[in-house]
């Protein structure tokens, strides 16, 4: 027999299930939204009707799924995915990649650097380069993945001064991505891989009782005075393509001006900050 080279994907009633419970959605609730009958939206999660693709994308939009799972839903009725993914090095995303490395040049001499679905560092500009080799002693880091840069004790958590905070903001930002995409696996094995790391705090009781700042700041400690940045994240709007509406740049600004004046010296020549 020919080898079966069938991708399987989860059933299509499965997936509309699973949507509405994250949402919280009754099949009457998604029904009356979606302008979808409420039998024959039954019907569809049982598996005894097939919905077309005006219905389907109705759906999808009501249950605010992102690019990547409304191709899993396209594919599971039977249909072909209609959003496109494309490298973010291919001619087709040219503007978009020249937009962001406008936003990585604007950004200097202060810190900036996209990433992933997956938090895997695709592109840095120079100031995040300078200022990684300054807190780190010029050591590379053991890692191209944001996440375990910062969760792993021999990597960047290493100079973070306050590092319970941080690891909570991150995990704050998986779980968000859990509930975002809730029949994605990829943010549950990005949690789960960190969990491993030692001393991961619980989420949400680091701050038990205290007052928030208005954004949180990333302290960083060296041997010549500590660095402070809070940072700000840019995604594109409206997206048609997946790679685009899972990209986003992050761009690291001075809290305090020795930080900013660091910044600019290691700009201009990389001298080393003043005592």
């Amino acid at each position: 027999m020919p080898a079966n080279h069938t991708v399987a994907h989860p059933p299509l009633g499965l997936l509309l299930r699973e949507w509405r419970a994250a949402r919280r959605l009754s099949q009457l609730d998604l029904a009356l939204a979606a302008d979808v009958s409420a039998r024959h939206l039954s019907c569809i999660e049982t598996g005894k009707a097939r919905p077309g693709r005006e219905a389907l994308a109705r759906v999808a939009t009501v249950l605010d799924m992102p690019l990547r799972e409304r191709n899993a839903l396209w594919l599971a009725a039977g249909y072909a995915p209609e959003c496109p993914e494309h490298a973010l090095a291919t001619p087709a995303l040219e503007r978009m990649r020249q937009a962001v490395e406008l936003i990585l040049a604007h950004q200097e001499p202060y810190p900036a650097f996209v990433l992933d679905r997956q938090w895997n560092v695709l592109m840095a500009n120079d100031a995040a380069m300078r200022v990684n080799h300054l807190l780190m002693d010029g050591r590379e880091s053991r890692h191209a993945n944001l996440l375990h840069q910062v969760f792993d004790p021999a990597d960047f958590r290493g100079v973070i001064v306050n590092w319970p905070e941080v690891a909570e903001k991150f995990l704050h930002h998986l779980h968000a991505q859990i509930a975002a995409a809730p029949t994605d696996p990829l943010p549950r094995q990005l949690l789960d891989s960190v969990s491993f790391y030692p001393d991961v705090p619980a989420l949400g009781r680091v701050h038990a009782g205290g007052p928030l700042d208005p954004v949180l700041t990333l302290v960083f400690r060296h041997r010549e005075g500590e660095l402070r940045f809070f940072e700000t994240i840019t995604t594109f709007s409206m997206p048609r393509d997946v790679t685009l509406e899972e990209l986003r740049v992050e761009c690291a600004f001075p809290a305090d001006e020795y930080t900013a004046q660091v910044c600019r010296r290691l700009a201009v020549g990389g001298q080393r900050p003043a005592p």
